[in-house]
């Protein structure tokens, strides 16, 4: 099975990154494609056996799937590239780019005059913790078989944790995956200053909040609790954790976090 990713920067080089620790794909079996030989030429020094190409998709001809890991933008201009080299009977065509909806996707697919068959598309939303083989990835097939779905579930499971859904949930989910990394990132920030003010250094800092939000992650995730009842466990009435509570939402954590991920849908 071949894969052609275009587009090297931060999400496709990430997803690369991923699938190279993986045992789906054989490097020699994966193409990437950029406008800029930087990306191309770190991804060459993590497996040399690795395909690169430069300003090329004449390569997509013999590719199963074709991932485009390009801005929002681009996808317009990309698809006009590569839609008179696509089987639309074969090839499986994925697209990482928010809000770019697979609807959007079909009109530029339909510019081809040629025949009428679109192709299966799919709609994919991962985080950058799929570098790490870590990813909570999202996606929503159309015109897809049930063995195409599980194909494309196996993929992004190898790569962390992925969970098929309707189209119409895909905005919401980024929210709270793709934008939410970022926002357990800026927790793990201000834990680590407060950390400084307290008497650590950054780094002692860092390991503690991070592997203390490891453990609270790994927790929820074995026993499947509401995330109320845990924090029950640990607070004592009149101690120092239910003090630090009424703290933060004296100044609005819970109403940040909660309008922070209804602003983030796109």
């Amino acid at each position: 099975m071949k894969l052609t990713i275009i587009g090297g920067g931060n999400m496709g080089s990430a997803i690369v990154r991923g699938l190279l620790q993986g045992s789906i794909f054989k490097p020699e079996d994966i193409t990437v494609s950029d406008i800029h030989t930087e990306p191309l030429e770190a991804l060459k020094k993590i497996n040399p056996a690795l395909n690169t190409v430069l300003r090329n998709y004449n390569g997509i001809c013999d590719s199963d799937i074709i991932l485009l890991a390009v801005k929002p933008w681009l996808i317009s201009d990309v698809i006009d590239d590569i839609k008179f080299q696509m089987d639309y009977g074969k090839q499986i065509l994925v697209s990482i780019a928010a809000g770019v909806t697979v609807e959007s996707i079909e009109k530029y697919l339909a510019k081809r005059t040629d025949e009428f068959t679109l192709p299966t598309i799919f709609r994919i939303i991962p985080n950058t913790a799929v570098a790490v083989r870590q990813s909570m990835t999202l996606i929503a097939s159309h015109n897809a078989s049930s063995e195409q779905e599980e194909l494309l579930l196996k993929i992004f499971n190898e790569l962390g944790n992925a969970i098929l859904l309707d189209e119409s949930k895909i905005a919401a989910g980024t929210a709270l995956t793709s934008c939410g990394i970022a926002y357990l990132f800026r927790y793990v920030r201000a834990a680590m200053l407060a950390g400084v003010e307290m008497g650590f250094y950054p780094k002692e800092a860092q390991d503690m909040v991070v592997n203390t939000m490891l453990g609270a992650a790994e927790l929820l995730k074995a026993t499947g609790q509401n995330p109320e009842t845990e924090i029950d466990k640990v607070t004592t009435p009149g101690g120092i954790t239910i003090k630090g509570l009424n703290e933060l939402e004296a100044n609005g954590f819970s109403d940040a976090i909660i309008k922070a991920m209804k602003i983030s849908k796109v």
